[in-house]
């Protein structure tokens, strides 16, 4: 895992191993600690960012430049 830190000098630990497909790169998870037993959030590597947004159906959309990943839950009532 590769020790990061965020805007307010948390440090964070991100998996290159654990993640998902983006449109633009890869999401990574970040965990607050190298034993990885409790998950920060979500980590950009198309812009190096933390500053990402979770939906109730899984969305993940960055907030720097628009990275996204699709829904991980699907239901025909949104279409």
């Amino acid at each position: 895992m590769q020790s990061l830190s965020t805007d307010d000098g948390t440090t964070v630990y991100v998996s290159q191993t654990d993640g998902d497909r983006g449109s633009k790169g890869p999401f990574l998870v970040a965990y607050e600690s190298r034993a990885a037993e409790s998950r920060y959030g979500w980590y950009c590597s198309n812009c190096e960012s933390f500053d990402n947004a979770m939906d109730s159906m899984g969305r993940i959309k960055c907030n720097q430049c628009g990275n996204f990943r699709k829904p991980t839950e699907w239901d025909a009532a949104h279409e």
